[in-house]
């Protein structure tokens, strides 16, 4: 899914991560729908994850499951004191009370 002014504060990089944190037995296809990128595009990103020491791919049947590794840091100057497991807290909402029910 594209942000309708067509950029976005996260990386396709970034949003792939954010992806397979939050659906770790996501196939490709799924993640490439979620993120609107190639499937192709998505295969070389978590190559490029995996290289770097922030995904570990695991082979479960004939599927693969992806961990991502919390502990590794933004790779930016401007960023490499966060770690990925805290940004991805922040993100995906660990921790956070569920919202109040009602009109959004």
């Amino acid at each position: 899914m594209i942000a309708p002014s067509g950029w976005t504060f996260l990386s396709n990089h970034g949003h792939v991560l954010v992806s397979l944190a939050a659906d770790p037995d996501a196939r490709i296809r799924d993640v490439a729908d979620r993120v609107g990128i190639t499937e192709r595009a998505v295969q070389t990103i978590v190559g490029d994850l995996e290289a770097a020491g922030y995904v570990v791919r695991e082979r479960v049947g004939r599927r693969n499951r992806y961990t991502v590794v919390p502990r590794g840091r933004f790779r930016h100057p401007l960023e490499q004191h966060v770690r990925v497991g805290d940004f991805l807290a922040l993100v995906l909402g660990a921790g956070d009370p569920p919202p109040p029910p009602g009109p959004a």
